[in-house]
């Protein structure tokens, strides 16, 4: 059976909180986003703060990465098995899976809900890209890295059932694309 929830993904600052909070206001349903739920999801499985700072002290931001992706399949599943009736907005690595087991576990998790919209700036990546790093402070070349990953990693497109394009539009914008595309 086919979900009607909306469940948006993409990279960081795309504005996926924003436009979910847009859409819930508009459709006078719940938002439910990822960032509020992740680190109790984390914690249930055995998440270890100090394990982390440990990995980013050795390898940089890119190995608690890889870290947090055991505990990111685990909140996707969470949270979608937890609610419903709602407008989600997944952090920008819960959509983005580069072991073959987790990204079919995420496949699994969403193969009811009929709308997956993936928000990306421009339909080109190096504009994409360009966008969301004059958007975002990062702290360090290791996050503009791995923005232009999630931009780019094929797992979002598979995901993904629609792609909107944001650049030039404002959040009430990007939410009626988004519904127009849904009623197509």
């Amino acid at each position: 059976m086919e979900r009607s929830e909306i469940i948006l993904i993409g990279p960081i600052g795309v504005g996926k909180s924003t436009v979910g909070k847009v859409l819930a206001e508009m459709l006078s349903i719940p938002q439910c986003s990822m960032d509020e739920y992740r680190w109790s999801y984390y914690e249930e499985i055995g998440y270890d703060k100090n394990c982390a700072k440990r990995i980013e002290e050795s390898e940089g931001f890119l190995g608690v990465y890889r870290y947090w992706k055991q505990f990111e399949i685990y909140a996707v599943e969470r949270l979608l098995e937890e609610n419903n009736n709602c407008v989600f907005d997944f952090g920008a690595g819960h959509s983005v899976y580069e072991n073959s087991s987790y990204l079919s576990r995420a496949i699994k998790a969403l193969k009811n809900y009929k709308s997956v919209v993936l928000l990306l700036p421009a339909n080109d990546i190096a504009c994409s890209v360009e966008v969301l790093d004059s958007r975002n402070n990062f702290e360090s070349q290791q996050e503009k890295e791995l923005n232009r990953h999630f931009i780019e990693h094929r797992s979002n497109y598979d995901l993904a059932k629609y792609i909107v394009y944001t650049e030039g539009l404002q959040p009430e914008g990007v939410a009626n694309e988004i519904l127009t595309c849904l009623s197509s």
